[in-house]
């Protein structure tokens, strides 16, 4: 552990504001004349005592850094692994994914299912699809992910459909924590992180639910923690090309083009593949190539490089072209081996029917390079084209406030069915985030917006940044079917801006034992509240059946109905 790492961990919260004026502030207020007497010390945080006394001996600290993260991991797996194969029966799109990943399996390609095949799977029999290849509008790395369960326990197995993205849903609350520790030093905002994703209804429905974008989550988390990773690496690179260039008595008027950057190869590939999942993940790694770029200038400038501005563009952005962008095609591509190593896959073998293959200039194109690149059209035609209506789509403008959830699958019952004890029951899987941690969180992003303007903090500018990678590029398309689960792929930069700003209310061992102890009251009673409350909305994350009088309680704007 690093001494900075030490120190937060010490202070609890860790998060600092800095000191304005501070000692040497006080020590310049009267030119000349001899310091005031320093004040009687503020009195410290009860908390801070306490914590001092309990985390004196190593086995005490290594008991909180390890012991409080595994049971929020613990509580993570709980929750998205309890009762995981019920319903045993496809929900909402699982009728295409699950499907999908099974013909994957068996054909090589998503190919067609003949009518009533659902019942089959909910009957425990995966057999019976169609050779004929299906139109689907997602790569296939998803699907691939979601067939490893499948292929362990079978096809008819209905947790077997849901192990990948639960198992996913769990390593993104390890995820989470890493990255928090990371971007904020503290042990205590890493546990705080992960505890809200642990919790969080949207999460835990996304992990038990056979759907992809649970899987361009953990690619984009990996990707953003990556990132974090280069702006330290490169930060180091440029110190050191710098060193060795004042030893030798050389210019720095242009600075370096680092080539030595696995952080941002391995940011490349990771967004690549969350591309591979649902194109979505192509702008992250569109937002988060500038956010590096604007980091080499910033970083550049404040070393005294002369062209700053200049070298970034015409030496390092080539550089982080090559270093990013193959490598995230490449594995696009990768994605895509088995459409080209079989014959059935649709538009396989579109070039060879009579006038659909190229003429002039791109005639020398293979064949099957030429169908697959009408397949990608269709596909982006498709996207942007899609406007059919659905009873639970929700414009994006709405989803930060979360006015249409989607309900993945209800199930009535009547006294004396399925086990009803009351005059009318209902089953329900419903993506509603916990109200208090959503409503929350947005509001943070909102009031981060200010706080980037106000002080310029990098950890405040990066979460914003991953924000606005998942969240803006859908506002280009408010017309099209979109739904809330898709806020999953950046609902982490929520929770890590709302953690942000709990830093900011617990302050640090330095702060007034008033302004602490205040501090971890509101943040205690926040996440107490928290867990209350999705301790309600449980039995709708889980599909446990309720009374329906019961049922509608939980239905707290009449658009969640």
């Amino acid at each position: 552990m690093s001494e900075g790492e030490g120190e937060a961990d010490r202070s609890i919260a860790g998060v600092t504001n800095g000191d304005s004026d501070g000692e040497f502030g006080r020590l310049l207020s009267a030119e000349g004349a001899p310091p005031p007497p320093p004040a009687p010390p503020e009195p410290r945080s009860r908390v801070d005592d306490w914590w001092e006394r309990v985390t004196v001996g190593a086995r005490a600290r290594a008991l909180w850094n390890w012991g409080a993260p595994a049971f929020v991991v613990l509580v993570a797996s709980i929750t998205r692994l309890w009762n995981l194969g019920s319903p045993h029966e496809l929900v909402f799109d699982e009728t295409f994914y699950v499907k999908d990943a099974w013909t994957l399996v068996n054909l090589g390609y998503e190919s067609k299912w003949p009518d009533g095949a659902n019942d089959g799977f909910a009957s425990g029999t995966a057999d019976g699809y169609l050779t004929e290849g299906s139109f689907v509008v997602h790569p296939p790395l998803g699907k691939y992910l979601i067939s490893i369960g499948m292929a362990l326990l079978g096809g008819g197995n209905s947790v077997g459909w849901r192990i990948s993205t639960a198992i996913v849903g769990i390593l993104a609350v390890v995820l989470i924590m890493l990255i928090a520790k990371k971007l904020m030093g503290s042990t205590l905002l890493a546990v705080l992180a992960g505890s809200l994703l642990a919790i969080d209804g949207n999460a835990i429905v996304m992990s038990r639910v056979a759907l992809l974008d649970n899987f361009v989550m953990i690619f984009v988390l990996l990707g953003f923690g990556a990132v974090l990773l280069d702006r330290e690496h490169s930060r180091g690179r440029l110190e050191a090309w710098i060193a060795q260039r004042q030893k030798l008595g050389k210019p720095l008027d242009w600075g370096p083009a680092l080539w030595w950057r696995p952080w941002l190869i391995s940011a490349g590939l990771a967004f690549g593949l969350a591309t591979s999942v649902k194109w979505n993940g192509l702008y992250f790694l569109a937002v988060f190539a500038i956010y590096t770029l604007v980091v080499d200038a910033l970083a550049r400038r404040r070393a005294g490089i002369a062209f700053w501005a200049t070298s970034t563009i015409l030496k390092q952005a080539p550089t982080s072209f090559v270093l990013t962008v193959p490598i995230a095609l490449v594995t696009y591509l990768l994605t895509w081996t088995r459409w080209f190593t079989t014959t059935g896959g649709y538009y396989r073998q579109w070039a060879t029917d009579p006038g659909n293959a190229a003429t002039g200039f791109f005639a020398w194109v293979p064949l099957e390079w030429q169908s697959f690149w009408h397949y990608q059209v269709s596909t982006y035609n498709y996207h942007v084209g899609e406007q059919r209506p659905h009873g639970y789509q929700a414009n994006p403008l709405s989803w930060l406030f979360m006015v249409r959830p989607t309900s993945m699958y209800y199930s009535g019952a009547e006294k004396g069915q399925n086990g009803c004890i009351t005059d009318l029951c209902g089953t329900s899987i419903t993506g509603i985030a916990n109200p208090l941690i959503w409503w929350a969180a947005t509001a943070a992003i909102l009031f981060l917006l200010y706080r980037l303007v106000r002080f310029r903090e990098w950890q405040v500018g990066l979460i914003l940044i991953g924000m606005a990678a998942g969240y803006l590029p859908w506002l280009m398309y408010l017309q099209r079917t979109v739904f809330q689960f898709y806020t999953i792929a950046f609902e982490p930069f929520m929770i890590l801006g709302l953690v942000f700003e709990m830093g900011l209310v617990l302050g640090d061992a330095r702060d007034p034992g008033w302004y602490r102890n205040r501090g971890f009251a509101l943040v205690g009673a926040f996440m107490l509240l928290a867990v209350v409350v999705s301790v309600y909305f449980w039995p709708l994350w889980a599909g446990i059946q309720l009374d329906y009088q019961f049922l509608a309680g939980h239905w707290w704007l009449p658009t969640w109905r």
